[in-house]
């Protein structure tokens, strides 16, 4: 990696932070592009978190990602943020203005929609409902994107049943909640269905849903991606549903603030998309 003392520098904040992949992404990108540039981790406390955005203009440093658990209060520090991050309230991405101040988005759902337009490029917003599983932060942001992008019928289920309902009362329709017990019930008719939920992960329970009720034209995404092939997907591939893994969302989300802080909109290669397999495959379980 090269680059001089008139380098473009962003980051990543967290805590921890060392098992963010955001600077093998960033970094890919400003080798490719022969940016002179430096992308880095920063490990924040908590209890920073707003003193070291707020230090971001004076260290002269472009911009960050933002990933657990500061997002929340991300989204308190900045002056102004994207209508995505209002309804998520909920930060992933800062940029530092040419007067200094902060602007935060959520890219998550950019990131998803884009990579779900990559995956299967004749999926539809209006070719029916979406069941989204979980409403944490991440199907939060993914309900606001479907929303915004039309999908008629937004079915969001969650273990804690007042969580769902409180998502769908928060964003209206077609956002509504329907009852964990009944997730698979709601598979019938839908175009589009989305695990947002931790479970599927290495480490983490299985995720338990018969897909039974679930048309064969119908797309299954998961966010999760360690391991990249979860059971959700092969389940779903082995009865012809189309699949897409929750790899493209982790580098389509980077785009954005790539974008702002350095210049180019990178395209995600499959150079970079194997090199994060590669990394993923070798992760200790």
């Amino acid at each position: 990696m090269n680059f001089t003392g008139a380098a473009a520098i962003a980051g990543v904040m967290g805590w921890p932070v060392g098992h963010s992949r955001s600077p093998a992404i960033h970094n890919y990108w400003l080798r490719k592009f022969g940016i002179d540039g430096v992308y880095i981790p920063f490990a924040v406390r908590p209890e920073r978190t707003r003193e070291a955005i707020h230090a971001l203009p004076s260290l002269g440093i472009r911009g960050t990602n933002v990933t657990l658990p500061h997002k929340e209060a991300a989204f308190e520090s900045v002056d102004e943020t994207d209508s995505v991050a209002a309804r998520v309230k909920a930060v992933n991405t800062v940029t530092v203005r040419e007067d200094g101040s902060l602007y935060g988005q959520n890219t998550d759902a950019f990131g998803f929609l884009e990579a779900l337009k990559e995956g299967c490029p004749g999926w539809r917003s209006d070719d029916g409902p979406a069941v989204i599983l979980g409403a944490g932060g991440a199907a939060r942001a993914l309900a606001a994107g479907l929303q915004d992008a039309g999908v008629p019928d937004i079915r969001v289920a969650n273990r804690t049943s007042a969580r769902a309902q409180a998502l769908a009362g928060e964003f209206g329709p077609p956002v509504r909640a329907v009852r964990w017990t009944e997730r698979e019930d709601a598979l019938a008719g839908s175009a589009l269905l989305v695990n947002a939920t931790s479970l599927g992960m290495r480490g983490k329970d299985d995720l338990e849903v018969r897909l039974d009720a679930l048309p064969a034209a119908a797309v299954v995404c998961d966010i999760v991606y360690t391991p990249l092939r979860t059971g959700l997907l092969r389940n779903a591939e082995s009865r012809g549903n189309r699949t897409v893994d929750g790899l493209g969302m982790l580098l389509h989300q980077a785009r954005p603030g790539f974008a702002a802080w350095f210049g180019r909109d990178p395209s995600p290669d499959q150079a970079l998309r194997d090199l994060l397999a590669t990394g993923l495959k070798t992760e200790p379980s």
